[in-house]
């Protein structure tokens, strides 16, 4: 599916505020509302929107482990390995990178003993060459 601008500024308003009525968003595009969820419908329908979600203030979850886990990854094995990935429970998102590392994995963790658990598993992925893992501390805001 090929966005046009009116598709480009629709997402940028969802990507701020996913909640906002159809109506708000007509007005603001300057569209009606029938157009607005119109391309709203096509836009998941075609698989360019995946979803909506909430964001979360850092310190709602404050007693939860964020980590980042650098990881280099056989090029034979890369899509094993992002399916073994996904099936971890403590893996929040995974990112695809240029530069020294393949892949960048984004880990919410309930303790340290869950991330201690996360990262042995991460590295008994066959494939998984080598890793680096940063706690995240606080947002900078």
């Amino acid at each position: 599916m090929e966005l046009d601008e009116t598709d480009r500024r629709l997402i940028a308003e969802l990507r701020d505020d996913a909640r906002l009525p159809a109506a708000t968003l007509a007005r603001r595009l300057g569209v009606s509302r029938g157009t607005v969820q119109n391309r709203i419908d096509k836009l998941v329908e075609a698989g360019v929107i995946l979803g909506f979600t909430v964001r979360v203030r850092g310190d709602v979850e404050a007693g939860r482990i964020r980590a980042i886990t650098s990881l280099e990854v056989r090029s034979a094995d890369t899509k094993a390995v992002i399916a073994a990935l996904k099936r971890l429970p403590d893996i929040a998102r995974i990112h695809s990178t240029n530069g020294r590392w393949d892949f960048v994995v984004e880990i919410n963790a309930a303790d340290l003993i869950s991330l201690d658990r996360t990262l042995h598993d991460i590295r008994a992925v066959r494939g998984v060459s080598l890793s680096e893992t940063s706690i995240l501390l606080s947002e900078m805001t």
